[in-house]
């Protein structure tokens, strides 16, 4: 019974990188849609790639049902942010 917790934490904290992941591919966009891309831009978008790589890698080392619930709470930020794009477009 110990996996519910872990997985309602992996959740969450998918869901949390998901609301720092997102905000920062905004800002990327800002920085691109500017002409004021360059370094900033670039840093940005690695700096993304590589902690989406380290968060996945970890919770996939604690096994499947962690995997799939920071999976999950990552997709809700997605759905979130997107959201939030559309209403202010």
């Amino acid at each position: 019974m110990i996996d519910a917790p872990l997985a309602f934490a992996a959740a969450l904290v998918g869901l949390l990188f998901g609301i720092v992941h997102f905000a920062a591919l905004r800002r990327t966009v800002e920085l691109y849609t500017h002409a004021r891309g360059g370094f900033a831009a670039t840093a940005l978008t690695l700096g993304r790639v590589a902690a989406a790589v380290v968060l996945f890698s970890l919770t996939a080392k604690l096994g499947a049902l962690p995997l799939l619930s920071a999976l999950l709470g990552f997709l809700l930020a997605r759905w979130l942010a997107l959201r939030a794009a559309r209403r202010s477009a």
